[in-house]
């Protein structure tokens, strides 16, 4: 039914680096194309799955656990899940891996490397503005670190939402997690 198999793309960057953004647009292009894909939004998943826990540095690593494993189930049932997560840590970004690996699942890390001046100024949650006010605290990339992926599936910096959508997709095509028979 799914045209493909499952798979799990895993955004990652900076608060305001346009993960949701391009999540967004290529769940829109897969399921244009006949493909089952369900979005994992960090945002709500921190509402609801992961609503108990804080932003500490083992609070982060269990989100990011409990994310990778609904993604592999995810993946596992044929769906294509796309995860829009900041996941700072390159350790816990890799243990998602290794879930999806040790299940013989194609896992696609996509760095979006957006500069933090960038993000400063769309600040679309205004997490920024609230940090600089000291109403936020452990703000990612601001009080408390991320660790750029050394070595992502794919890293995209600005450029056009569309070039974007094309890179992902074009790497889940190269991967095999596409068919050709789709209406790409």
């Amino acid at each position: 039914m799914n045209r493909g198999r499952g798979a799990t793309v895993w955004f990652t960057g900076l608060p305001g680096a346009g993960k949701t953004t391009l999540s967004c647009a290529v769940e829109r292009a897969l399921m244009d194309a006949d493909h089952v894909a369900y979005r994992l939004d960090g945002d709500e998943v921190r509402r609801t799955l992961c609503a108990d826990l804080g932003f500490d540095r083992a609070a982060r690593a269990e989100n990011v656990r409990r994310v990778a494993c609904v993604a592999r189930m995810l993946a596992d049932a044929g769906v294509i899940a796309l995860v829009a997560l900041i996941s700072p840590y390159e350790s816990d970004r890799a243990a998602a891996r290794e879930l999806h690996e040790q299940a013989d699942l194609r896992f696609i890390e996509v760095y979006v490397d957006t500069p933090v001046e960038v993000c400063r100024q769309r600040d679309p949650k205004g997490l920024y503005a609230g940090a600089v006010a000291g109403d936020v605290h452990l703000l990612t990339g601001v009080d408390d670190p991320y660790e750029r992926p050394q070595r992502p599936d794919l890293r995209l910096g600005p450029q056009p939402l569309e070039q974007s959508v094309r890179a992902v997709l074009d790497v889940l095509a190269r991967d095999g997690v596409l068919t050709t028979s789709s209406k790409q």
